[in-house]
């Protein structure tokens, strides 16, 4: 329900992300049956597909021409697919989007050689841009994703890691890719350097606040709505925002730190997530994402008005106070 009132924002997009949705089925399409299944079945377990319509939206800022824009709207989101099956891989992840993961599905190797296949048609396809600044921010944009996994690795089952080591590490892993989308569907749709950079910084804080709330919701929904098992990132050493948050607790630092590193039961787990979900860490994480989406909004306070600021806010909106 929450996923189509958020595709009714962007309704007027319709029929441009259809033909992006036959675009990258084409893009995995390959000699290879097993590479064809694993790389659909990721692809068609679905997805917000965030990154698409922010490269669609920012070139609503300059000379719209679709076919100019799918060719940066696709490499994105072969991205973001790309590392989804990495991270699942290196999480030990089983579910994801409710289905099998693909190394759940097939094995590790199978899922490595999988990722590395999206992204070298992402690559392939980003080719057909002739614009060396494009390569260049997106080419920096991989450097940073890549380093912020390794971060990630670094930090795993670190309780005691401060604020700044979660900022840079979401900054890496999620906000980055989204404020490129929006940077660099401003460029190839050739706004002026203002208006894209007022872009990519929107980007940038509404991928900050997205990512927020995604750690929020692994403690407050259920394993229905997420698809997965609630509390996944701490099963996994992931110490997100609300577990920073919640740990100021002397009691909850206990049971967290007693339950790092430990195999747990259905119902340790259950408790853990019950613990977060009515801890102060909640509320706190939120009102650290409702700073970065009103940093977001003054962003597009800037641009000129029209559909493509008015699509933004809500989806802005929508992203700040999201349920899924």
């Amino acid at each position: 329900m929450e996923k189509m009132k958020l595709k009714l924002l962007y309704s007027d997009l319709k029929p441009e992300l259809e033909m992006i949705e036959k675009e990258l089925e084409q893009a995995v399409d390959s000699e290879s049956l097993l590479l064809n299944d694993a790389s659909l079945h990721l692809l068609q377990a679905g997805g917000k597909r965030i990154r698409p319509v922010f490269v669609l939206l920012a070139g609503k800022f300059g000379e719209y021409n679709i076919d100019v824009m799918k060719q940066v709207a696709v490499p994105l989101e072969l991205i973001h697919m790309a590392s989804l099956v990495h991270d699942d891989v290196i999480d030990d992840s089983e579910i994801r989007r409710g289905k099998p993961t693909v190394k759940s599905q097939w094995n590790n190797s199978v899922a490595m050689y999988t990722g590395d296949f999206i992204l070298a048609r992402a690559l392939e396809r980003i080719t057909e841009v002739k614009s060396p600044r494009v390569h260049e921010i997106l080419s920096k944009t991989l450097i940073e994703v890549c380093r912020g996994e390794i971060i990630q690795i670094e930090d795993k089952y670190k309780l005691d890691q401060n604020l700044r080591d979660y900022l840079r590490r979401i900054k890496r892993k999620t906000a980055l890719l989204i404020s490129s989308s929006c940077e660099l569907g401003a460029l190839v749709s050739g706004t002026d350097e203002k208006t894209a950079a007022h872009l990519r910084r929107f980007g940038y804080f509404i991928g900050m606040s997205f990512q927020i709330i995604d750690d929020i919701l692994d403690f407050t929904s259920t394993d229905e709505e997420l698809g997965k098992p609630a509390g996944s990132d701490f099963i996994q050493g992931n110490i997100t925002l609300p577990i920073l948050c919640a740990r100021n607790d002397s009691a909850i630092y206990a049971m967290l730190k007693a339950n790092l590193k430990k195999e747990l039961t259905n119902d340790e787990r259950l408790e853990i997530v019950s613990t977060i979900r009515n801890s102060s860490g909640i509320e706190e994480a939120k009102t650290m994402s409702e700073r970065y989406l009103q940093k977001a909004l003054r962003e597009l306070s800037f641009l000129p008005k029209g559909q493509g600021v008015k699509t933004m806010r809500k989806i802005a909106f929508f992203i700040g106070k999201r349920n899924f």
